[in-house]
């Protein structure tokens, strides 16, 4: 059951690859998610490509949302960190792959980086969701 309200503003661009802003009610619950790298269990890097390590970041979010009683289709923003230099265009292809064809996706920002925490992570991503209490 969807508690949230999209929004796109008809004065702003439409993107089908995010939301210009969603509308939280009143009495949900909030699960805030820090940021993923694209490692493994042990916390090795996966791949050394941004796209390998995106798709196991969203995999690790993915992992988080379960364990919080929540879902891809509870996510209501993302932040993106990519180390400078990277290609945005496979970052968001695997993105593609995980959202696949599901409506309302979540606002989003992006932001390029010198670096990040662990050695190798070429990106960081992370979540806030919203769900019914």
């Amino acid at each position: 059951m969807t508690i949230t309200t999209h929004i796109n503003p008809e004065k702003l661009h439409s993107n089908p690859a995010f939301t210009q802003a969603v509308r939280v009610p009143a009495g949900a619950d909030i699960v805030y998610i820090g940021g993923q790298n694209g490692v493994d269990a042990t916390g090795e890097v996966v791949g050394a490509d941004i796209g390998a390590q995106a798709r196991q970041a969203l995999e690790n979010l993915r992992i988080c949302l379960d364990a919080a009683g929540a879902s891809l289709e509870d996510v209501v923003k993302w932040t993106v960190l990519m180390v400078d230099g990277q290609d945005v265009r496979a970052g968001f292809g695997a993105f593609q792959e995980v959202w696949g064809q599901r409506p309302n996706p979540p606002a989003i920002t992006v932001a390029t980086v010198a670096g990040l925490a662990v050695p190798g992570a070429l990106v960081e991503i992370e979540a806030v969701a919203a769900i019914s209490v």
